[in-house]
């Protein structure tokens, strides 16, 4: 196999399974797919910014900031300010943020932890696909 044939099959692969994820959400009647992973993200049990979200799941920030400001405008979600920053404010679930989105994750979550059981070395798989990611950030940067 060669480099192109591996990133045809690589991309193909990414897609089929967001396309998984994107069925999901759609089976859940979000009205955006990046709803479910700005949810996903903040059930973790973490503050996030904003600035985080989008960098780490790749989310445009005016459609992050439509999803947030429709969270926020439901009282899902609580925005404070981040010490020393003048713009960018940390995103939390309040109680019922965190009950909408375990009514919509929580049977993704058992699916995922169905499929999980089935991975052989998902540790391994996982360092190796971080750092295919990051060999092509790296290259990326220089190409800009």
């Amino acid at each position: 196999m060669n480099e192109r044939i591996f990133f045809y099959k690589l991309g193909k692969l990414v897609y089929q399974i967001d396309g998984v994820y994107e069925a999901y959400g759609k089976s859940c009647k979000l009205g955006s797919p990046n709803l479910l992973w700005i949810l996903y993200a903040l059930n973790d049990g973490e503050r996030h910014s904003q600035k985080q979200i989008c960098d780490d799941w790749d989310i445009p920030r005016s459609t992050a900031n439509t999803i947030i400001k429709d969270l926020e405008g439901k009282n899902y979600i609580t925005l404070s300010q981040i010490k020393g920053e003048r713009r960018e404010l940390l995103i939390s679930l309040t109680p019922s943020g965190k009950e909408y989105a375990d009514g919509i994750l929580s049977d993704l979550y058992k699916r995922e932890k169905e499929i999980y059981s089935k991975i052989e070395a998902p540790e391994e798989l996982l360092t190796i696909l971080q750092n295919l990611a990051a060999k092509m950030q790296k290259i990326a940067a220089k190409a800009d």
